[in-house]
């Protein structure tokens, strides 16, 4: 009967180590075979070649040759219209009732050689804004002593105009630049004439405003 021969312990220690050392050439190249792998995909960049990555020029609408009247098909639904800005309400014309006139003098009495200067305020009483003419057309200034009516602005006034302004509710505005009384009688006849007669010193007078239909109450001076 025949056995088998064993090998030597040495032949396996020979065959691990040797089993050993191929295994780390195989791992040795896989490594390395990264490595360069990993070094050639950051040099070469093969990913920017590819047709899908480049940045191709978006294409650019080009007009139709010809205007459409209708839609075309496929087209887009219609921009929605935007709403238009509301414009605000424009005022309207002033009430009688809605405005209160006051006379106004620099003075309540004026010595010998002093002569009056005239002015007047409006104020918009009402709750609303509102527009009103206060031109040369529809105002008037007109002094008084009693009954005695001795001078108007009106008389004589050359070239009158309309000027129409905006008063908002309460608002109150001034003459800019007031009339000087020269303490003469007018008349519309003799606007021309070089000499008419003076008011008498030592008397009292009323001066009254009038824009269109309303008027001030009086004031009072003495010359």
């Amino acid at each position: 009967m025949s056995t088998k021969r064993r090998a030597s312990k040495a032949v396996y220690r020979r065959r691990r180590l040797a089993v050993g050392c191929l295994t780390l050439i195989l791992l040795a190249g896989v490594i390395v075979g990264i490595v360069f792998g990993i070094r050639w995909l950051v040099t070469e960049k093969p990913w920017e070649n590819l047709p899908f990555v480049n940045d191709a020029p978006a294409a650019e609408a080009t007009e139709d040759p010809l205007p459409t009247i209708y839609p075309t098909a496929g087209g887009g639904s219609a921009p929605e219209s935007s709403p238009e800005p509301t414009s605000e309400p424009t005022p309207e014309a002033c009430a009688s009732g809605a405005l209160e006139l006051a006379a106004i003098t620099n003075k309540t009495a004026y010595g010998p050689d002093e002569d009056p200067k005239l002015a007047m305020s409006l104020t918009n009483i009402g709750g609303v804004d509102c527009v009103v003419n206060v031109g040369t057309t529809v105002q008037r200034f007109e002094i008084s002593s009693g009954a005695d009516v001795w001078w108007r602005s009106s008389d004589c006034q050359a070239e009158p105009e309309d000027q129409w302004v905006t008063l908002e509710a309460g608002q109150t505005v001034k003459s800019e630049e007031a009339i000087v009384w020269d303490r003469t009688r007018s008349y519309d006849n003799t606007c021309d004439a070089e000499e008419r007669p003076a008011a008498p010193s030592g008397a009292t007078y009323n001066l009254t405003v009038h824009l269109g239909e309303t008027a001030s109450k009086e004031r009072t001076f003495t010359l």
